[in-house]
C-alpha cells in the first residue's frame, strides 16, 4: 500500500510541472480496441497511467488482461542489467509473467496462442543500446507472424532532440543494437516502431498490424523529466543525459558508476590515479556484481555536469580515460563489447590510433545524414 501511495505522490508532483499526456492516458483512443479481447501487456515499472500501473487500470476497467511480458530488468524493474530472468506469476494480480530476458527474447507461438492483441507500454530513453528497443522489435515480429495486432502507447524521449553517434553496421547486430540507427536517434518509441515497420526490419520483411497511440502536447524539443526511473541504473535526468556518452565504458575496464549512487554520472578505475576523486562500488539493487566491487576506484565525478539541450555524445570522457590509463593494452575488454555498443569496430580502432574527438565525430556525419532522411518519414511530432 505504501509503495502505491508513493508512486501516486511522485506522479502527481511530476504532473504539476508537465502538460504532456502520454499515450496510456489517451484511453478513449485505445480502450475500445481492447474491449472483449484477450490482452497481453509488455510493461514494466514505467507503465503508468494517471499514477496507477497500467495493468491495474485495465483490470479495473474489466479489460481481460491474460498475461504480462517482461523485458530486461523485469516487470518491477529491479533486476541487474544482463541478468537472465525466470517467468513466474505476479503476486498482486495473479497474472502469469513471461520473461523476454531469459530463455527466449521473442514470444513463442505457445506464448501467443490465447492472445488477441499485444500492448507495448515501456519508457525508452532514446539510446540505441537500451534493450527495450530490441524487445519492441521482437514483439512486433511475433505479432506479425501470428497475425496479432500490436498497440504501442507512446511515451516521450527524454533525449528527444539529440541525434548523434555512429550508425550501426549490421555486421555488429546484437540485442544491444538491432537496427542501422545512430547511438542517439531522436525519436519516441512510437515513432521508432513505425520506422521498424516501414523500413522492413522485421524478419522476412513482414509488417506488424501496428497502432501507435500518440502523445499530446509534445514536440522533440519538449523538456521532459521522467516520473519513474526507466531502469535501476538510470536514477535521474543527468544519468539519462550522460548515458549515451558513459555507456561506452561498459566495454572497457572502467566503471561507469554501477554499484554507487551516481550511476552513469562518474567514471573511474583502481589504477586511474591521476584524479583525486574516489568511489567504491558495492552490491546494490540492480547491480549485484558491479565492476570493481569493493575496490577503491579513482576517477571523475560528473554529477554537476550541465545538461545542454540538443548536445551530442561527449567523447572526451572515453578519450581522457584511455590517454591516462597506465596499461592501454588492457583498456578495452577482450570480448570487444565496445564494438557492439558503438556499432562497429571503428570507434575502438580510432581510440587506439589516438584520433581526436573532432576526427571521430566527422566520420559519423555521412551515416547521420542518411539516417536523418529516413527518420523524417516516421516522425509524429515536430
Amino acid at each position: 500500500m505504501f509503495k502505491k501511495t508513493l508512486i501516486l505522490l511522485i506522479f502527481f508532483t511530476f504532473s504539476l510541472f508537465s502538460n504532456v499526456m502520454v499515450g496510456a492516458e489517451e484511453t478513449v483512443k485505445y480502450f475500445p480496441l481492447l474491449k472483449g479481447k484477450r490482452v497481453a501487456l509488455v510493461v514494466n515499472q514505467s507503465s503508468l497511467i494517471g499514477g496507477e500501473y497500467l495493468v491495474d487500470r485495465l483490470l479495473r476497467e474489466q479489460i481481460k488482461v491474460v498475461k504480462i511480458f517482461a523485458p530486461e530488468h523485469g516487470f518491477r524493474g529491479t533486476a541487474d542489467a544482463g541478468e537472465h530472468l525466470k517467468s513466474g506469476v505476479d503476486q498482486e494480480t495473479g497474472l502469469p509473467i513471461i520473461s523476454l530476458y531469459g530463455k527466449h527474447k521473442k514470444p513463442t507461438k505457445r506464448d501467443l496462442k490465447d492472445i488477441d492483441v499485444l500492448v507495448f507500454d515501456i519508457q525508452d530513453v532514446g539510446v540505441r543500446f537500451y534493450t527495450y528497443l530490441s524487445t519492441l522489435h521482437y514483439i512486433m515480429e511475433a505479432g506479425a507472424e501470428s497475425h496479432i495486432p500490436v498497440i504501442v502507447l507512446d511515451r516521450p524521449n527524454p533525449n528527444g532532440n539529440r541525434i548523434d553517434g555512429e550508425v550501426l553496421n549490421l555486421k555488429y547486430k546484437s540485442f544491444v543494437g538491432m537496427h542501422p540507427v545512430p547511438t542517439l536517434y531522436g525519436m519516441t518509441i512510437g515513432e521508432y516502431a513505425k520506422m521498424i515497420n516501414g523500413e522492413g526490419w522485421l524478419k522476412g520483411h513482414k509488417k506488424a498490424n501496428l497502432t501507435v497511440i500518440p502523445l499530446v502536447n509534445y514536440t522533440h524539443d519538449t523538456s521532459y523529466s521522467l516520473p519513474v526511473k526507466p531502469s535501476p541504473n538510470l536514477p535521474n535526468d543527468l544519468s539519462i543525459y550522460l548515458y549515451p556518452s558513459l555507456a561506452f565504458f561498459e566495454g572497457t575496464v572502467f566503471s561507469a558508476g554501477r554499484g554507487t549512487t551516481k550511476q552513469f554520472q562518474l567514471y573511474g578505475d583502481p589504477h586511474y590515479k591521476k584524479h583525486h576523486y574516489a568511489f567504491t562500488p558495492i552490491s546494490r539493487e540492480g547491480a549485484k556484481y558491479p565492476k570493481h566491487k569493493g575496490k577503491k576506484c579513482y576517477g571523475v565525478d560528473l554529477s554537476l555536469e550541465p545538461m545542454v539541450s540538443g548536445a551530442g555524445i561527449n567523447l572526451s570522457y572515453l578519450l581522457d580515460a584511455y590517454k591516462n590509463y597506465p596499461n592501454k593494452k588492457k583498456f578495452f575488454l577482450r570480448n570487444h563489447f565496445i564494438d557492439k555498443l558503438s556499432g562497429s569496430s571503428k570507434l575502438r580502432r580510432q581510440v587506439l590510433a589516438g584520433k581526436s574527438s573532432k576526427t571521430i565525430k566527422k566520420s559519423w556525419q555521412k551515416g547521420l545524414k542518411k539516417f536523418k532522411a529516413i527518420r523524417k518519414k516516421y516522425l509524429i511530432y515536430p
